[in-house]
């Protein structure tokens, strides 16, 4: 008999790893099958060169070359997650000791400001531009 408490059937447990971008799952997927594929083809090449048939030269000209492709694709799922990274990567926000430090900086810079304006003596030369 079962109980009638209300237990959910699973729980959700947050992800190790947030989930990979849209374009770089999608160049990941193709990658996967054309390796896949690859490495089908390649079992056909070798035991057709073992067993004698006349399909081994076309099978293994056509793994070279499928091999090619599958290299493309694997660059391809490299350059489209640094490319995204680039685009829409994480923003960096600077430590909080960083902010304490630039506030300071602009803090003294804006009363260094302050105290020239009300000292006009003390600042570099004025050049009058409309005689010049």
């Amino acid at each position: 008999m079962r109980e009638s408490g209300n237990h959910p059937l699973w729980q959700e447990e947050p992800a190790a790893r947030r989930r990979m971008a849209d374009p770089v799952r999608t160049a990941a997927v193709r990658a996967v099958i054309i390796v896949a594929l690859t490495l089908i083809q390649a079992m056909v090449a070798f035991l057709s060169a073992l067993a004698g048939s006349w399909l081994a030269f076309p099978a293994v000209i056509s793994t070279v070359a499928s091999t090619v492709v599958a290299t493309w694709g694997v660059l391809d799922v490299w350059v489209t997650r640094q490319v995204w990274v680039q685009r829409y990567g994480v923003q960096s926000q600077p430590s909080s000791t960083a902010r304490q430090l630039r506030r300071e900086r602009r803090q003294a810079r804006k009363e260094a400001r302050r105290r020239a304006r009300r000292e006009p003596g003390d600042g570099p030369p004025q050049v009058d531009r409309a005689a010049a």
